[in-house]
């Protein structure tokens, strides 16, 4: 049986921020945001602890083990990264959004189109979504996105007063591009990896760089969250090669 709960709670959470941002004529409060922040950066690290908590079992030593594979994963994950380009590709993908926002603002005949264009390349070029998606693919573990899904409804009220209804259409892009990902690992990446246990390795990685999202949105340090990505097939490498 196939459940996309993550993709669904994410384009809610988008949805429930539209009619927000809606109904309401002032934005949020700088106190509000400030809460809100604070709010999802604990949020982020309790789930992500969570997830790599849950994906980590046995004896001591095997754990130490199995958060050296995690760690090491990251590490050469990132250097993948950035052979890859994959950040440079994030980062172009934000400053087209970018700048779709400002001749939407600019040009009001394509204001709506380049406000939802603009919205859904932001909501897709997350990391913290592909993390969540595949997290959600192979466990179930669904909380990666609804945190997701926060994020961006706040996000939307905001992008709504600027661009209204059409705005709040992103969410259908954003269901299907991480249910279609969600699906994927469950059909196909799942029973590859359950055959072999290689499920817990993939969770305890993306666990780890979830952490590093708090980061960000703390804005402790700036973090290249895109380059970690490779870090998700490179752990299952390393946890069937050391095995």
């Amino acid at each position: 049986m196939t459940i996309i709960i993550g993709a669904f709670l994410n384009a809610t959470g988008i949805l429930f921020g539209s009619l927000f941002g809606l109904s309401r004529r002032e934005s949020l409060s700088a106190r509000a945001q400030f809460i809100f922040r604070n709010a999802l950066g604990v949020a982020t690290v309790f789930f992500a602890l969570r997830l790599v908590w849950l994906s980590i079992n046995g004896t001591f030593l095997s754990c130490l083990k199995q958060l050296f594979i995690a760690a090491l994963a990251i590490t050469l994950g990132s250097l993948l990264g950035k052979l890859l380009g994959l950040q440079k590709i994030s980062n172009y993908l934000g400053r087209y959004a970018t700048r779709l926002l400002s001749s939407a603002q600019s040009d009001p005949y394509r204001k709506m189109a380049d406000g939802f264009c603009a919205c859904t390349i932001l909501f897709w070029a997350a990391p913290l979504g592909l993390l969540g998606a595949v997290a959600d693919g192979l466990s179930g573990y669904y909380y990666l996105l609804a945190i997701k899904g926060v994020m961006d409804g706040l996000a939307m009220t905001s992008f709504v007063k600027m661009f209204r209804w059409p705005a709040a259409m992103s969410a259908i892009p954003v269901f299907a591009l991480l249910g279609f990902i969600t699906l994927a690992c469950q059909l196909y990446a799942r029973p590859f990896l359950e055959a072999r246990a290689l499920i817990d390795s993939v969770n305890a990685a993306a666990g780890l760089v979830a952490c590093a999202v708090a980061l960000v949105i703390y804005e402790v340090r700036r973090v290249e969250l895109a380059n970690f990505l490779p870090a998700l097939v490179v752990a299952p490498l390393l946890a069937w090669l050391l095995k």
